[in-house]
């Protein structure tokens, strides 16, 4: 090859590199654009004095965008902190005393002025949202005859810019699409499933968050379904807008058995499959104790020292006992629907802890149906900020609420805890059983919003335990086990057991986890069990 053909040869290398680092460069400066404009605002403009009583020196002036004076913090910040000081201690002037001989200072308003400024204003980012097409899976099965596609349906807020790309990365492989449209056939995956991780490029020179969707599908093996064998198909993603997944599904990026869950885990359509006819003795000895059964043919009204009832009792008891532990049932469906903790596990879990009868009873200061303690109501502020922003501004100021939970001083979360705990409590003197019914169905929902927090939390342990997210690492039905045996329990113990069952196993399942709970928490384990099987 000729010196001329080796030169050319160059240049066009030397020219396609530096058209690509042009391209990375744009590609950076697209990703670094602000997304803010600048408005005018209007206001007033009030011009208070720091004046001295002994000689009406004028000593400083306050320049404030409010009414009424100004605060001692902006007195410092325009005249200082040793003037702030001063007048902020300054005693009120005898009106009988002649104004030259009071001691210190006052602040005197000596304009209001129309103004205008400049306010800064930061703009909304595009986004990109996540539906599919071909299929709309009905949980919890979630069974698509045919296999669908997942739809990126890019979103510009601005009203004079657009999506001119969506693009990202599908199981490994990059992806583009022009437009605000991306179609991505889907396949079946293995059981964990593939993540998806996806953006919008905006006319605007930027580009949206980076996104990611957690997507499996599984052959179902169902031959009845319509054209095929069907599958199953999960998607998890803050942008999904399809059906909502089983509850916390989300919060451990955890996929729900494929087709129908286990029991312990369901949600009936209909409050009569969720029925129950246990024997409860001890709900059976409050009824009998607050006149609600009659049970004077039994030798000592039906019931033993401890408060339940023995033999003679539960069989008076009985219908009554079947009755009261079934009148939840729809409450439980309705909530379970609303917040997607199952129906099944809650109805299991209030049998445990309180054999459906919520007053404050066998343990004090543990209130309702799933006996809610003093650290279950800090969890629940604590892990559910959504529970926390709706019940906060009911009890304290809505600037206080807005600093969150853990900016609040020891006395304002006593004050919170106390009033959720009023909530829960149910104990009733002049109700004729002597329980409020109307609250008790009231804190269903605030239990499932309880559980919601627990699950939270789990997601968090095994983060910190682990470094990767939960639903990596555990399947979604022991999640649930830790998440209940940490409502039980608490947080102390589950987090030792967790890490133990790491550190010496590299394993999250409840087998192991099980085995590493210290003596004093041992007995959370028949408890997850008992309501688990």
């Amino acid at each position: 090859m000729s010196w001329a053909k080796r030169a050319i040869v160059v240049l066009c290398i030397l020219g396609f590199v530096i058209g690509m680092l042009t391209v990375a460069g744009e590609k950076v400066a697209a990703q670094t654009v602000t997304r803010q404009t600048t408005i005018i605002m209007q206001y007033t403009e009030y011009l208070w004095w720091l004046i001295r009583f002994s000689d009406n020196q004028i000593l400083c002036q306050i320049a404030v965008d409010h009414e009424g004076p100004p605060t001692v913090r902006e007195v410092g910040l325009a005249c200082g902190s040793d003037l702030a000081d001063q007048w902020w201690t300054t005693p009120p002037c005898n009106p009988k005393k002649p104004v030259n001989r009071c001691e210190g200072l006052y602040i005197y308003q000596a304009s209001s002025t129309p103004k205008e400024r400049e306010v800064l204003v930061a703009l909304p980012l595009p986004t990109v949202w996540v539906t599919l097409e071909g299929c709309s899976p009905t949980p919890p099965e979630n069974l698509c005859a045919e296999l669908p596609s997942l739809i990126l349906t890019g979103e510009e807020p601005l009203p004079d810019e657009r999506i001119i790309a969506i693009q990202g990365i599908f199981d490994g492989q990059l992806f583009y699409c022009e437009g605000d449209i991306c179609k991505l056939p889907l396949r079946t995956t293995p059981p964990q499933g593939i993540t998806v991780e996806f953006w919008a490029d905006s006319s605007y020179g930027d580009s949206s968050e980076h996104f990611t969707a957690h997507v499996r599908v599984l052959d179902s093996g169902v031959s009845s379904v319509p054209g095929g064998a069907g599958w199953y198909v999960d998607v998890i993603s803050s942008q999904w807008q399809g059906e909502s997944l089983a509850s916390c599904a989300r919060i451990w990026e955890a996929f729900p058995p494929a087709g129908a869950p286990p029991n312990w885990l369901s949600t009936p359509d209909h409050f009569e499959l969720l029925a129950s006819g246990e024997p409860y003795y001890y709900l059976a000895g409050r009824l009998i104790s607050q006149g609600v059964v009659d049970a004077s043919v039994c030798p000592n009204n039906g019931l033993l020292p401890n408060g339940y009832a023995d033999a003679c009792g539960l069989e008076t008891a009985r219908p009554l006992v079947e009755d009261w532990q079934n009148q939840f049932d729809n409450r439980l469906i309705e909530v379970a629907n609303e917040t997607g903790v199952p129906a099944q596990l809650m109805k299991n879990l209030f049998a445990q802890e309180s054999q459906f009868w919520p007053g404050m009873y066998r343990v004090p200061f543990e209130f309702g149906l799933g006996q809610l303690t003093d650290h279950g109501v800090d969890a629940v502020f604590l892990w559910n900020p959504s529970f926390f922003q709706q019940f906060c501004p009911l009890v304290l100021s809505e600037e206080a609420c807005s600093r969150g939970y853990l900016s609040l001083s020891q006395d304002e979360q006593a004050i919170l805890r106390g009033a959720l705990a009023l909530q829960a409590r149910t104990d009733c003197p002049d109700c004729p059983t002597g329980i409020d019914l109307t609250n008790t169905f009231f804190t269903v929902s605030l239990f499932a919003n309880t559980l919601q927090a627990n699950c939270a939390q789990i997601a968090r342990t095994i983060f910190t335990a682990t470094g990767q997210m939960a639903g990596r690492l555990a399947t979604y039905e022991d999640l649930w086990r830790l998440t209940i045996a940490n409502y039980h329990a608490g947080p102390g113990c589950v987090s030792f057991a967790i890490h133990q069952a790491w550190q010496t196993a590299q394993t999250l399942n409840w087998d192991v986890v099980s085995t590493r709970f210290t003596e004093p928490c041992q007995g959370v384990v028949p408890y997850v069990e008992q309501i688990t099987r």
